[in-house]
């Protein structure tokens, strides 16, 4: 799947205000050893999320 086809399908399927504001795609999450999803290192690669709508 590409980009814009979530895109289209979250706007298709989801309220507005819960459709993603932007997506990245990864080859591989980055897991701790407990296997958790380090959001940390997702953050310092990809950006924080920003709020430009308001």
């Amino acid at each position: 799947m590409t980009a814009e086809e979530i895109n289209v399908y979250a706007k298709a399927h989801l309220a507005s205000f819960k459709a993603p504001q932007y997506i990245a795609i990864v080859g591989e999450l980055p897991r701790n050893a407990m296997g958790k999803v380090l959001k940390t290192d997702l953050r310092k690669e990809y950006g924080t999320p920003t709020n430009d709508g308001a």
